[in-house]
């Protein structure tokens, strides 16, 4: 919820993105007059959740509020068979020693895993974490001989 629609008012409901149409003989809700295209008509609510809604403003937030539980619910099947199809692909699948991903049948599905070799659980933007260069951070011990020999590689470049 947010400020403005506690304080201030609800505002424009809409069902499939648009505003409400007509559904009841040219109206609605048969609360309304037909023909009707007043702002309220076609689902405007301009009560706050403070001051509360009248009961047609209740119906057409009810209408917008039940597509979003459809739509959740839609998408999170959707969503959940998609992951079981892609993990029932891919069980037969291991990473080796050598770093290659093969099946059951030890034929090689790729040569070098992620294609990079590097574990997305033990990295940093891409790049594999150095666990001595996190604990001298951290500790605030001066640079390892890695760290050194990086800032002369940089410097031979004139990266530095």
């Amino acid at each position: 919820l947010n400020l403005s629609q506690m304080a201030g008012s609800i505002g424009q409901q809409a069902v499939r993105g648009e505003r409400l149409s007509r559904g009841y003989w040219n109206r609605t809700l048969p609360h309304f007059k037909k023909g009707d295209l007043g702002a309220e008509a076609k689902g405007f609510v301009k009560s706050s959740y403070k001051s509360g809604l009248h009961p047609t403003e209740y119906f057409f937030h009810a209408m917008g509020g039940r597509e979003g539980l459809v739509d959740t619910a839609v998408r999170t099947s959707r969503s959940g068979y998609m992951q079981r199809r892609l993990i029932n692909a891919l069980e037969d699948l291991k990473v080796k020693e050598d770093g290659t991903v093969r099946n059951t049948a030890d034929t090689i599905i790729q040569f070098k895993f992620g294609e990079d070799g590097v574990d997305p659980s033990r990295s940093v933007q891409g790049r594999a974490v150095d666990i001595d260069d996190i604990l001298q951070e951290v500790l605030g011990e001066e640079p390892s001989w890695k760290e050194r020999l990086r800032e002369q590689e940089m410097a031979s470049y004139g990266l530095t």
